[in-house]
């Protein structure tokens, strides 16, 4: 535990450390190559102007480089991949994608994942917009703002640790340390293993992402809210509008393309969805999702990168579209 934090520790020093370095030596090295004093008048507004331009690369080119090294070729050398065999040695067309079409284990990680998408999203949204509302009106509203935001801090693997024991099940006749199946016992039902009941389990996986995932909702649509004008909550009230009304009627509209935004930065984050299934289920018993489906073919039982780069390419393809209109709404929204 100790080597751990030391190494977290120096990591941190090295990384902040050589960014400053970075920092300074470029604009030192930027000085030198185009130097404003001790030259003439015309040479220096030269160098200044050749500066103005410089600079920014120096900054902006790190973070392309990683970009295209981390983001762009992975994403070219895995199309490429899924039009390869098993290895990745012989070109083998679209075979990929026509055993894609026909796979029933695709078929149904397609099937969960639309599932989640309909179902995920829209409970984070509608719960993250109830609870900033409400939170809004007590004393005590920021302590429950944060204790609902506490498990966004947690990873998914850690929250799906907890979840366990939460669904744990113990044989007959022994105590159930689970939380769900001890409430069910104590009003007299039978215990379940929850997570292994088919089309159900997907439910019970869906709750760990959206107990995650309000939190950050709850904070973005908070926001929003207090950016309504109280002129409008107060000519409302004074026209006769109950607190429904008000809320459908005069908040959601105002905050729509914020709502909009988180539902759709949400529906991203479930097409990726990987590490809560990895964790609980491992794709047994119809829970499997496409990114689970991805990381089996391309890492186990020997690897099939050509099947694997077929399945991540279909996510990418999911996950493109609603990208690029997120990206489109916030720049609307900052009048871009």
């Amino acid at each position: 535990m100790a080597s751990q934090i030391i190494s977290a520790i120096i990591v941190i020093i090295v990384g902040v450390g050589g960014c400053l370095a970075y920092f300074w030596g470029a604009n030192k090295l930027v000085d030198l190559v185009f130097p404003s004093r001790g030259v003439s008048g015309a040479a220096a507004v030269d160098n200044l102007r050749r500066q103005a331009l410089v600079r920014p690369w120096l900054f902006i080119g790190p973070a392309i480089l990683i970009l295209t090294v981390y983001l762009i070729y992975p994403v070219v050398s895995t199309l490429i991949y899924s039009f390869y065999d098993k290895g990745g040695d012989s070109f083998v067309g679209m075979a990929n994608y026509r055993w894609l079409v026909s796979d029933a284990e695709f078929h149904n990680s397609l099937l969960n994942n639309l599932m989640w998408l309909i179902v995920v999203p829209a409970a984070c949204t509608l719960l993250g917009l109830i609870i900033a509302v409400l939170t809004d009106k007590i004393w005590w509203g920021t302590i429950a703002k944060s204790l609902i935001f506490l498990p966004l801090a947690i990873s998914f693997v850690g929250a799906s640790v907890i979840w366990k024991f939460v669904y744990e099940y113990r044989g007959e006749g022994q105590e159930q340390i689970g939380i769900l199946n001890a409430i069910v016992q104590a009003f007299g039902g039978q215990p379940q293993v929850w997570i292994s009941l088919p089309f159900w389990n997907n439910f019970f996986l869906m709750i760990i992402l959206i107990w995650i995932q309000t939190g950050f909702a709850m904070v973005i649509l908070s926001s929003a809210l207090r950016g309504i004008p109280e002129e409008t909550i107060e000519a409302a009230v004074i026209d006769g509008a109950n607190p429904f009304q008000i809320f459908w009627k005069i908040m959601v509209p105002q905050i729509w393309g914020t709502i909009l935004v988180v539902w759709t930065t949400i529906t991203i984050l479930v097409l990726k969805v990987f590490d809560i299934v990895l964790t609980m289920t491992n794709g047994q018993w119809s829970s499997q999702v496409l990114a689970n489906l991805m990381f089996n073919w391309m890492f186990r039982g020997g690897g099939d990168f050509g099947r694997g780069a077929t399945i991540a390419i279909v996510i990418m393809i999911g996950v493109l579209p609603i990208m690029i209109w997120n990206i489109r709404q916030a720049n609307k929204e900052g009048g871009r």
